[in-house]
């Protein structure tokens, strides 16, 4: 069994893939070619912003979101301590200081009343200047943004939407991608939208942050190939990857669709277990970038993994250590017990096979095994 099934999906676009790609190479524009302005124009629709801007990963996504809203050393930028490193990789790159608040338990999205308090806290202090706050969408799940945005606004603080695993989830009708001052996302090939190598974007309203990004994302060149009038990043999306991600374009609603069958089904057949389901709140629709479970402990938890690997089934933990317990933030000066639910979230968190292709018989199976582990 596969964690995610690429191949099953490639089956159903492989014709048009193999088109496009002899397309591309009989134009020969192997960067930043038509593919890439198509797939600008189609993800910008689709999200229901003014601009979308292509790049070369999810991770240089943020970094060009952080460089364009001038987020720079003495800033500090609020984030969740529960997340892929990438965030708050980011912040220390463009030489701001990441500043951590707890998460909500039931969506292991960053807690609205937490980030307040820490905001305030950081102003009491009068040692980092509060500049912006990077929202994560978990697992495909859009964080609170009607609090936080007024949180946000109250501070006089830019938000970034990092929508890496949320792509094609809503919230009250809005599109991940949408939300804050540029939202980003990530085309790694596991993420709901993934292409076969690295790639992301960026979607924002402003104009302006959209033409300072367009400079950034091609060593801030100015208006020609030799002029340069910033310091920016080679973070160019390669026109092979935008073709395929119009393919997959092609089928992605339903894949969504799909998706949420899938994590409805988990949920049906774990609903008498002891392990604690993820929550999707009204007005929401989650992307399921995965499905993730808490167990009641991590002996549990270690349990069950050996079990359904016994039977060959695949799980993964995200994210078994948080942020503020990495050695690469221990300057920070976090320790353990900071941040209690992101902690007790890491010890008892694992997730279950997800992807559009995952057939009912599949899922009985892993939830037998799981009920039958735990009686």
């Amino acid at each position: 069994m596969q964690f995610i099934d690429l191949c099953a999906q490639q089956k159903r676009i492989k014709t048009k893939i193999d088109s496009k790609i002899q397309e591309i190479l009989e134009h020969g524009q192997y960067i930043m070619g038509p593919e890439m302005l198509e797939l600008e124009r189609i993800l910008s629709e689709f999200t229901g912003v003014n601009h979308a801007l292509s790049c070369s990963s999810g991770t240089d996504a943020l970094l060009m979101a952080l460089m364009a809203l001038e987020v720079g050393p003495g800033d500090a930028v609020f984030t969740t301590p529960f997340t892929f490193i990438a965030t708050a990789e980011v912040i220390s790159l463009v030489g701001a200081t990441p500043v951590f608040a707890d998460i909500q338990a039931d969506t292991f999205n960053l807690s609205p009343e937490k980030l307040d308090q820490v905001i305030n806290d950081t102003i009491k202090q009068k040692i980092l200047k509060p500049k912006a706050v990077i929202v994560v969408d978990l697992f495909g799940l859009p964080a609170q943004y009607d609090e936080i945005l007024a949180i946000a606004q109250h501070h006089n603080l830019s938000v970034v939407e990092d929508a890496a695993q949320s792509f094609g989830a809503q919230y009250n009708g809005k599109k991940a991608g949408s939300f804050g001052d540029i939202a980003c996302t990530s085309f790694f090939p596991a993420k709901p939208l993934g292409g076969y190598g690295d790639g992301g974007m960026c979607f924002t309203q402003n104009t302006a942050l959209y033409e300072v990004m367009v400079s950034l994302r091609n060593h801030g060149q100015g208006e020609n190939k030799y002029e340069n009038i910033r310091i920016g990043i080679n973070g160019r999306l390669d026109t092979l990857q935008a073709a395929i991600l119009l393919c997959k374009f092609d089928i992605f609603p339903q894949e969504i669709e799909m998706r949420s069958e899938v994590a409805r089904r988990y949920s049906d057949l774990l609903y008498q277990s002891p392990l604690k389901t993820p929550v999707v709140s009204q007005g929401m629709v989650s992307a399921w970038a995965q499905y993730s479970v808490l167990a009641q402990n991590s002996a549990q938890r270690q349990m069950l993994q050996n079990k359904l690997r016994e039977s060959d089934i695949p799980t993964a933990i995200y994210y078994p250590v948080p942020l503020h317990l990495q050695k690469v933030f221990s300057t920070l000066g976090y320790g353990t017990g900071d941040f209690p639910v992101s902690e007790d979230c890491a010890a008892k968190i694992f997730s279950l096979p997800m992807h559009p292709y995952l057939k009912a018989k599949e899922q009985e199976h892993i939830a037998n095994i799981i009920t039958t582990s735990l009686t």
